[in-house]
């Protein structure tokens, strides 16, 4: 007999599958294979051909036997696998929305999901049932088997196993570097979100989060890291500024819109005799005084909307393992608004329609030099949209031109930077019925429909703020950004792509649009960006050149921007690479790794006054 079928034959003999511990160990193990299979549906299937997915879902099949072993009671392996189910049930929810593993810190806020029900709710699939059912079977299967004799050569015979398991676990993280550095490279290397949880099972995500997630000091290796990568990149994409001539000095005031799931593809678009944002197409359509980029790559992470803050605020790339907004709060950050308060003294405002507590929104807004946040409690909730009903956009821009009249928010005569956070476009994209300005035909599907209709709504919405603007006395010296803060149809697009009607409308790439008013550069300029560059090119039109911290990025409007970007989420470079120094091609991507670096060990003073 072939010795490794010998040794698997003695280790797993027949007669194990006719007892309690084989029903389980077989029900358990098929539990997490099919939790892989359904988080790789979304994605590909890149992980299941890896030999250390089924080794270390092994591993766990058998530290979560231990219950069964240790206790001798079915109910309470029941009652385990069961909550197994649970969260195995919950991390596929959360990844559909935010592409990734439950962060080890949302753990401890759980009571935030109650905020996004809707999303939740509409993140559930049929095929998740087959957890539960696995269980089920399983203990009904398990009853009608008998119970192996627990002496002590049992315990040792499920020891036995689990030590091999651990041993084969090992072996294939150290052929391939070792654990952390394994799961690393995959973050670099492929769609993560494929490849890390379904490889190292839940428990193996939130160990590498603990174990990265500490607060760690900056050593040599990593500083001189640092500093390579900031030489390498001021001589392959230095900052540089506009012309006085371009009037970019006559900036005071920016107002930052965050718009919540904004794609591109909905500009510029008419659908069955409907145009659907036709505020922002009037906006395009001056090319004497509006920039339009409709390709700007989404490089979030799993914080999506406070990851948007981050690099457009701020400039950097969002951390690599959990969320900068749980983990680092209370780090310095150098941003666009306080280079704005540098120059003129300007006041920064932030106004959202979220619970302070949402994504740590509060003590980020205090470490990115905000001075008034206005949240949740700030607003009168007369027009309601998601489930559980928040502030709609149409309400928020309405009482915002309120606030502003009064002199609550940027009163007349002060200089200020106002950013405003959208609601209205979060997943599901279900308006209510009062709402719905326009309908589409059931050739879209019904997604789409919802979206576009959202679109429309939000559209309509910015024209309330923006006609209030316009008659300010000083709105020419005031820089207007629209974007989006992420993508919207996230892991559903190739789906939805698949109708004929929708495959002409919806984009294949994951694209938001920056628009500026009142731009010393205007026009529509087609190259792909990173939403990393956002913060560089507004240093750009404010005229905040001089600031200390130029960011990860390069501004769009420099002659050394590559025409490319690295997504955060498939690691892929998207755009115009014929021809790519491999030099700067290599100093894009090692920006993720490097911004990791500075915002793990709150580095950012010592990389900016280099």
């Amino acid at each position: 007999m072939n010795p490794l079928r010998q040794l698997l034959s003695r280790l797993l003999p027949a007669t194990i599958w006719r007892t309690r511990f084989g029903a389980l160990l077989a029900a358990t193990f098929a539990t997490i294979i099919a939790f892989d299979v359904l988080w790789c549906i979304g994605t590909t299937f890149r992980a299941m051909s890896d030999a250390a997915l089924y080794i270390n879902a092994l591993l766990a099949t058998l530290i979560i036997l231990g219950a069964y072993v240790a206790t001798r009671r079915l109910w309470v392996m029941g009652l385990t696998l069961l909550i197994l189910d649970g969260i195995l049930v919950a991390n596929l929810m959360y990844c559909r929305t935010y592409f990734t593993a439950i962060p080890l810190e949302s753990y401890l806020l759980a009571g935030n999901l109650a905020d996004f029900t809707a999303s939740v709710t509409d993140s559930m699939r049929w095929g998740d049932l087959a957890l539960p059912i696995i269980t089920i079977a399983s203990l009904l299967w398990a009853r009608r088997l008998k119970a192996p004799a627990f002496d002590r050569h049992f315990y040792l015979y499920w020891l036995a196993l689990t030590l091999l398991a651990g041993v084969g676990a090992w072996t294939a993280a150290t052929l391939r570097g070792g654990f952390t550095r394994h799961y690393a490279k995959l973050h670099e290397s492929c769609y993560y979100t494929t490849c890390t949880t379904p490889i190292y099972t839940v428990a193996g995500t939130l160990a590498y989060e603990a174990l990265n997630g500490a607060p760690r000091t900056l050593d040599a290796e990593g500083d001189a890291h640092i500093a390579h990568w900031l030489a390498d990149k001021e001589r392959l994409r230095p900052h540089t500024a506009l012309p006085d001539s371009l009037g970019a000095s006559n900036v005071d005031n920016i107002v930052l819109i965050l718009c919540e799931s904004l794609e591109s593809w909905v500009i510029g678009r008419d659908i069955e005799g409907t145009r659907l944002t036709p505020v922002l197409d009037s906006l395009i359509a001056d090319t004497t005084r509006t920039l339009y980029f409709p390709n700007v790559l989404t490089q979030v992470g799993p914080g999506r909307s406070i990851d948007a803050q981050l690099l457009i605020n701020a400039g950097m790339l969002p951390m690599q393992s959990g969320v900068y907004s749980m983990s680092r709060p209370d780090n310095i950050y150098y941003t666009i608004n306080q280079a704005l308060t540098e120059k003129n003294g300007a006041r920064s405002y932030l106004l959202t329609g979220d619970k302070p507590i949402v994504w740590n929104q509060e003590p980020i807004a205090r470490s990115f030099g905000i001075d008034t946040l206005l949240t949740k409690d700030s607003w009168t909730i007369d027009e309601r949209v998601g489930n559980p009903p928040k502030l709609s956009d149409g309400s928020l821009m309405r009482q915002t031109v309120e606030k502003m009249r009064s002199g609550q928010v940027w009163p007349i005569g002060e200089k200020a930077f106002v950013q405003i956070v959208t609601y209205s476009g979060h997943n599901p994209f279900r308006l209510p019925e009062p709402l719905q300005t326009v309908q589409f035909s059931d050739r879209y599907p019904e997604r789409v429909r919802d979206y576009m209709m959202m679109a429309h709504y939000t559209d309509s919405a910015l024209g309330t703020l923006l006609r209030y603007l316009s008659t300010r006395p000083d709105y020419d010296r005031t820089l207007i950004v629209i974007t989006g803060d992420h993508e919207g149809l996230a892991m559903e697009r190739p789906l939805l792509r698949r109708n004929p009607a929708a495959r002409q409308v919806v984009s294949p790439g994951q694209f938001t649009p920056l628009i500026v008013l009142n731009s010393p550069v205007a026009g529509t300029r087609q190259q792909v960006i990173g939403q990393a560059d956002i913060y560089p090119t507004l240093l750009n039109l404010a005229g905040l050149d001089a600031y200390r911290w130029h960011g990860v990025g390069t501004s769009a409007l420099s002659p050394h921007h590559p025409a490319y970007a690295r997504s955060t989420m498939t690691a892929s470079i998207v755009g115009d690479t014929i021809g790519a120094d491999p030099a700067l091609l290599r100093n894009i991507v090692d920006s993720h790794t490097v911004s990791d670096i500075i915002i793990s060990a709150n580095a950012l003073p010592r990389a900016a006054n280099r």
